[in-house]
């Protein structure tokens, strides 16, 4: 039976995929491990959620194989999983509830009827009931129970809403319903950060534009320009002088309007709780309400709903009100008594209803934005309550009860998993416990740093307190008993809880059965590292001593090793590319470890064997340490080894992949070398001894030398790259070593190779089993040599991660020295080739519309964030990589000031925390020489100084906060000279890097650095909120006061857990549509979004990666709507999960308003990248390349409305940028030549028009020759230029020659066509549609019958719909002139039109492609 997946058929937003299996889930195993906590939402918005992920009505199948990129491998396996996705199972049955009228409702056969709960809990009818049951012909229905289940349900069948009785938790909930209902439109969550509410404008900044009915507008000819608004804001404009104001940051749809109030006060009452004679009457609580009309009123919540009674705030009398309008719901009851809430309220829900699913819906993460408006504090009984109890104990699903997280997230990964739905079902539930973990250890660590939280030791040292909050364990980043006293104290022990998190990211990634790590959290706050943990059951209970059963606890003196433990660590190990290694205990006992010796495994009370302190996963980086001897000549040359406060440097795992590609290279190469060798040699003896032997048979002479000359001409095939890891010759797919300089130099420059050449060494080695067998097993050993394997019979490349530990007694013996030297090589590795490789490859892929930060460039690159003191010498004497430099200059200047920061916020007390944060900001980023902080007043300070330390212990701050009271005040001596000195040793001392100047001023002069964007960076590492207003920088007075500082926030680090079968999916489509196989792709994009949503929820990034991707193809293809719907969706959830002003939110601006222009949404197109551009100036400043494409896309859509003066403007910044940063050569710099020329052109300028067209011929006739198309068509614009400027300089002539007696005919200059505008942007923004031949054509149809007749795909005319798309050999075939001529149509080809045409797209391997 195949297994079967059911997407976008729930109505409940939480659960838009349902998956088909023979095992029901039992009600108690679903209260346990709850994987997913529904979410109110109606049911229009939830149909359109599911129309996201709900393809066509028809059942689609999709194979899982085991195969080189033709299907999905899943888990590994070889056997073929049918998955089949059935669209178009669902029925309709009626709802009848009280009040309302019957309704439909789609379900499907797999939801619970606790999802038909959630749908009424948010539809605008119903959404005011929380108490009810549901019943079907008489019989109440399980919560928990699966519709497919009950008996006789149907298609029709009628289900109704039956008002339960309330009882005191029923009560809370409902009055908890009711606030959400009422703020449900207010941003303050989302100001505050609470909730995982977070910020979206693109409904603000389209007016709503994009979820209008677009649909007829495909059809329409050109639209009218005329209606078109194009005037940008002043801000924006090219040349700014001044910097961007930051209000627009933040748009106000309602143009700053208050929010309608529905109450002026929603509380319990004071009278709470009712008296015991009461509760036989049946009160449970009562209510205080202050309507608008300032009528105050005291409701009784009791079992059979809610009623007013006559008690008033001086007098107790619980007796009902002669109108009491008993009401179930309390909305009936102040809809009854309060005009003014009936109105507001029915407003509020119009707007709640007509916002964008996505826009409501909570993210899986809290994300903060360190911009916040000042608005008004409204009371708000329900914040109180949370904010006072902490939650503690607040699950819906667990009431009273606090969550056991080490046992919910153990439990998870007990779940089975042999096939697709059950793995679904086990990572949709490992995810949820998960992110509920992660918020409730970032609410535990602040109130730990608050001093809300009891330590369990209070009568040690404050630095090593440890506290339990929530069943969560939590410990400070210091030195615990100097553990870590050799290798850096304070600053090695911040920096292991970092590093630890990494080794529990890398275990959770691996997954591999009988093997637990702990639930982990890292979080910053207020300078303090805390380290949040699951608790290990019994670990409280003995002495760790007693607990250890594999690793050590005293440094190696006492090193237990486990059996058990050595075999499930043997699997990570492989995976992990470490090395078992012996070592020697303070016995003289040697024990085989897995891991480093820091490593420790205890056995729980549970029975479950766990790890932790996985410090050490990664081997050491030499470069950081104090071995001279171990570092190369080339890495001395930069600088190393290098003095650092810690001695915990670790290499990326993403350095070690690429190590081992390219020393398995090395390895695959040399093997062939030598094969090649051994067989010339042995096909020679051959031929010898045949020729002597056979001389008398000339023909048998011939054959034989014909067949040798085969042979030796296949033997001598190209040389080698690595594209992939086919472990041809070994099983250890390890990391790998260098043996001397030398080869170091040679394999990085062979690195650049193709993918071809490694494949070629390979088949040859295969193709030759025999040589590899008996004697020649020494082919194997001396190329194991030549890369430093450390077998002689494979490629075995690990890394020994005790190598380099002063503690551990090592048996050293000649493996030794070759672990040591691989470590050592892949620190090498790092300086000589990944360094340099980065820099290379930074002219096309460091860029904002990459959609990636810089960071995560250089984290791609195996690169730690510590080297980009050398990366930033290697870029200032680049003129081409200029906007590289300063990217990594920014990033130096962003990192020292983190770091500068945590020491000095640990010294201001909460009381001045404000005035501390704004005197810091001042100093940092001001221009006020001498600014002095705003201290409290006297009254607030005096006290604590006469008390002296006496009162130390009664302060609202903990212990660990301060060592001695006067230093709480040391942050006032803080100046503008003294912080930036401490930020360029702390540049100096982390970067290696000099930074020239002594302020801000200097600074931002000297590197054209921007200030607003430094803020920004800052302000988010750090976790400052600040006021949402314009900051002048100026020399008169300080920037920032205290009433700036709105928040500190938190910045959070954790392991999350990923969908590892969405993944393939994805992976695997997003290589089909890199191929050409569009339809093929999409399929595969769309199930991966279906997987994705079922294991992390409708919001989270990996989604809105999918939307991206689906809107790329839906535009190829020709389908502008449904582009602008899926690129809409992924925008919103990029602003609600990464911030409104991150870099791929940015992206989204900009791919959305392409599509918006294909679909004749002129203005809105113009909305949306001028927001792409001011976000772009808050974030990177006005100097960047990538400014260069935005201004192209704005210049080019203003000259399509004739908007030439605008146009102009914008054009001519994009040549200039692209001339400062790309050369005046640039092929992009020839293409903003030839934008302007058409420009100049439409404006009857055809003198300049003819001086910006020579130049574009110019660049394209040096860098691609006369006989390229662009040249070609370039000379021939240049004749049609010159031909126009000789016609307009005749009539001239004529009008001077005959005065005012000359008729002059008008000059026909025709705007251009919507479709060449559109060719145009689609190669500025990276799409490449090239025309197909019919030549092409029928190679075409001739290349599918062969493949066809072979059972292959062709491999190069990737299958497009029904034709193929043709290799893209030059970038910028077919390049649409927009220069006026007579013979242009105004008339817009659809996209049947454009299919006829054969025209088709080519993707590139990036979002963007280069057109250089």
């Amino acid at each position: 039976m195949p297994t079967k997946v059911a997407p976008g058929l729930s109505d409940n937003p939480t659960d838009l995929i349902k998956v088909i299996t023979d095992n029901s889930v039992t009600k108690s195993k679903r209260e346990k491990s709850s994987p997913e906590r529904m979410k109110p939402m109606s049911d229009e918005s939830s149909d359109v959620i599911s129309d996201d992920v709900t393809g066509s009505n028809d059942v689609t199948s999709v194979p899982v194989t085991h195969d080189n990129g033709e299907g999905v491998q899943v888990n590994g396996k070889k056997d073929e999983e049918e998955i089949v996705i059935i669209q178009d199972m669902g029925f309709n049955i009626k709802i009848q509830s009280p009040g309302c009228e019957t309704f439909e409702l789609l379900v499907s056969p797999q939801e619970v009827v606790q999802e038909i709960h959630q749908v009424l809990m948010d539809r605008e009818e119903t959404c005011h009931r929380t108490c009810f049951s549901l019943q079907f012909e008489t019989n109440t229905l399980d919560n928990f129970a699966e519709l497919k289940t009950i008996s006789g349900l149907k298609e029709g069948s009628v289900i109704r809403t039956v008002e339960e009785a309330y009882t005191l938790r029923e009560v809370r909930i409902h009055l908890r319903h009711i606030r959400d209902l009422m703020k449900s439109i207010d941003p303050v969550d989302s100001y505050n950060g609470a909730d995982c509410f977070s910020l979206s404008f693109l409904s603000h900044i389209t007016d709503g534009e994009i979820n209008g009915n677009n649909g007829d507008s495909r059809r329409k000819r050109q639209p009218e320009t005329n209606s078109v608004d194009c005037t940008p804001p002043d801000y924006i404009m090219p040349g700014a002088r001044e910097q961007p104001p930051l209000p627009p940051l933040q748009v106000n749809g309602d143009g700053g309007k208050p929010i309608q109030q529905c109450l002026r006060l929603l509380a319990t009452s004071s009278w709470n709780p009712p008296p015991g004679n009461r509760k036989m009457h049946g009160d449970l609580m009562y209510i205080h309400i202050l309507t608008v009309e300032d009528r105050s009123l005291c409701i009784t919540a009791s079992t059979k709903g809610f009623y007013i009674n006559q008690s008033t705030m001086e007098q107790y009398n619980p007796r009902p009100a002669p109108q009491m309008y008993l009401s179930h719901s309390l909305i009936d009851l102040l809809n009854q008594v309060s005009p003014s809430f009936k109105k507001n309220y029915q407003i509020i829900q119009k707007k709640r209803v007509n916002k964008h699913p996505y826009e409501r819906l909570p993210t899986p993460f809290q994300h903060y934005s360190w911009t916040a408006p000042s608005v008004e504090h409204h009371t708000d009984a329900v914040r109180a309550e949370d904010a006072y109890t902490l939650r503690l104990g607040y699950e819906d699903h667990i009431p009273g009860q606090m969550r056991d997280w080490n046992e919910e997230m153990q439990a998870t990964r007990e779940l089975p998993r042999s096939t697709l739905p059950e793995r679904l079902i086990r990572e949709r539930a490992m995810f949820k416990v998960h992110s509920d973990f992660v918020a409730a250890a970032t609410r535990g660590a602040m109130a730990v740093i608050d001093g809300n939280v009891m330590a369990i030791n209070p009568g040690e040292d404050t630095k090593i307190q440890m506290f339990i909050w929530n069943n969560l364990f939590f410990s400070l980043g210091f030195d615990v008993k100097e553990h870590y006293k050799d290798f850096g104290g304070d600053s090695a022990a911040f920096v292991a809880c970092n590093n630890d998190l990494k080794g529990v990211r890398a275990f959770n990634d691996l997954d591999l059965e009988g093997i637990y790590t702990l639930a982990t959290a890292v979080i910053d706050y207020r300078g303090y590292r805390v380290t949040a943990q699951s608790i290990i059951p019994g670990i409280l209970e003995r002495d760790q001593e007693q607990s250890v059963v594999y690793g050590s606890i005293d440094f190696g003196k006492t090193v237990v090793a486990n059996e058990k433990y050595t075999q499930l660590l043997m699997k990570s190990s492989q995976a992990l590319k470490t090395k078992p290694h012996r070592v020697v205990n303070e016995k003289g006992e040697q024990v085989e470890v897995m891991t480093s010796v820091e490593c420790k495994g205890i056995l729980g009370n549970d029975g479950r064997q766990y790890i932790l302190d996985l410090l050490r996963t990664y081997p050491v980086d030499v470069n950081f340490q104090d071995y001279p001897e171990e570092v190369s000549k080339l890495a001395k040359s930069f600088g190393f080894p290098r003095k650092s406060k810690h001695k915990l440097y670790q290499l990326r795992p993403e350095l070690l992949d690429a190590f081992i590609d390219q020393r398995y290279m090395l390895f695959i190469r040399h093997a062939a070398y030598l094969i090649m060798k051994q067989k010339s040699k042995t096909e020679t003896e051959t031929n010898t001894q045949q020729l002597a032997i056979e001389r008398s048979s000339a023909d048998d002479v011939i054959t034989t030398n014909g067949q040798s000359q085969s042979d030796t001409t296949a033997a001598s095939s190209p040389t080698s790259q690595p594209s992939d890891q086919s472990q041809t010759v070994t099983e250890s797919d390890s990391q790998s070593q260098s043996v001397d300089t030398s080869a170091q130099d040679t394999a990085a420059k062979e690195a650049n190779n193709t993918d071809e050449l490694k494949t070629l060494d390979e088949s040859l080695v295969k193709k030759n089993p025999g040589i590899l067998n008996g004697a020649h097993k020494d082919i194997l050993k001396e190329a194991g040599e030549a890369v430093g394997s450390l077998s002689v019979s494979e490629f075995d490349v690990r890394f020994n991660l005790d190598v380099y530990s002063p503690y551990v007694k090592h048996v050293k013996d000649e493996g030794f020295k070759k672990e040591k030297c691989i470590i050592n090589d892949a620190a090498q590795f790092l300086v000589s080739y990944q360094i340099p490789s980065f820099i290379s490859d930074m002219e096309h892929s460091l860029t904002m519309l990459d959609g990636l930060p810089i960071k995560d460039l250089i984290h791609q690159k195996g690169i730690n964030m510590r080297y980009l003191g050398v990366v930033a010498k290697q870029l200032e004497t680049s003129t081409l990589h200029r906007h590289g430099y300063t990217s990594v200059l920014h990033e130096i200047i962003t990192r020292s000031v983190k770091h500068v920061f945590r020491l000095y916020v640990q010294n201001v007390d909460l009381l001045c925390m404000s005035a501390g944060l704004a005197h810091f900001l001042n100093c940092f980023i001001g221009s006020y020489p001498n600014p002095h902080p705003q201290l409290p007043d006297d009254d607030f300070m005096s006290s604590p100084h006469r008390a002296g330390k006496k009162n130390k212990k009664r302060r609202g701050v903990p212990r660990h906060m301060t060592n001695n009271h006067h230093d709480n005040f040391t942050w006032t001596n803080l100046t503008p000279l003294s912080l930036w000195a401490d930020i360029k040793k702390e540049a100096k001392n982390y970067f290696s890097y000099e930074l020239e100047g002594v302020n801000c001023e200097t600074i931002v002069e000297r590197y054209s650095i921007e200030r607003l964007p430094l803020l920004s960076s800052v302000c988010q590492v750090c976790g400052i909120q600040i006021q949402l207003r314009n900051y002048s920088f100026d020399k008169q007075r300080p920037s920032f006061s205290d009433d700036d500082i709105m928040n500190l926030f938190p910045v959070v680090k954790h392991a999350p857990h990923r969908a590892s079968d969405a993944l393939h999916f994805f992976q695997s489509g997003h290589t089909k549509i890199q191929q050409g196989y569009l339809r093929d792709g999409l399929e595969l994009i769309t199930e991966a979004m279906n997987l994705f949503c079922n294991v992390y929820g409708p919001m989270h990034p990996e989604i809105a990666n999918c939307l991206r991707l689906i809107a790329q193809v839906n535009y190829i293809l020709g389908d502008y709507t449904e582009a602008i719907s899926n690129q809409q969706k992924s925008l919103l959830m990029n602003e609600r999960c990464k911030g409104v002003e991150h870099t791929s939110t940015i992206t989204d601006y900009v791919r959305l308003a392409l599509y918006c222009y294909a679909n004749h949404q002129i203005s809105l197109s113009l909305k949306l990248l001028y927001r792409a551009r001011y976000l772009f100036i808050v974030v990177y400043g006005q100097l960047h390349p990538d400014m260069a494409q935005i201004d192209s896309n704005i210049g080019l859509i203003l000259h399509s409305v004739s908007e030439y003066d605008l146009a102009l403007r914008f054009l001519e910044n994009a040549l200039d940028i692209n001339k400062q940063f790309l050369g005046a050569k640039s092929l992009k710099t020839s293409l903003s030549y030839h934008l302007l020329a058409c420009l100049h052109a439409c404006r009857g300028d055809f003198r300049t028009a003819l001086q910006n067209e020579k130049e574009t011929y110019a660049i394209y006739r040096s860098q691609l020759g006369d006989s390229h198309n662009n040249t070609k068509d370039s000379s021939e614009c240049l004749k049609h230029l010159t031909e126009q400027a000789v016609i307009l300089q005749r009539k001239v002539n004529e009008l001077y020659k005959n005065g005012a007696s000359a008729v002059i005919p008008p000059i026909n200059l025709t705007t251009p066509t919507h479709r060449g505008v559109l060719d145009i942007l689609n190669k500025i923004n990276g799409f490449f549609f090239i025309q197909l031949s019919q030549k092409d054509l029928e190679a075409l149809g001739a290349e599918l019958e062969k493949s066809a007749a072979a059972g292959t795909k062709p491999e190069s005319l990737p299958l497009v719909e029904d034709i193929s798309a043709k290799p893209i050999t030059d970038k910028l075939a077919g390049e649409v002139d927009l220069v006026p001529t007579a013979t242009e149509t105004t008339d817009t080809p659809t996209a049947e039109q454009d299919a006829n045409n054969n025209r088709t797209a080519a993707m590139a391997t990036n979002e963007d492609i280069s057109l250089d």
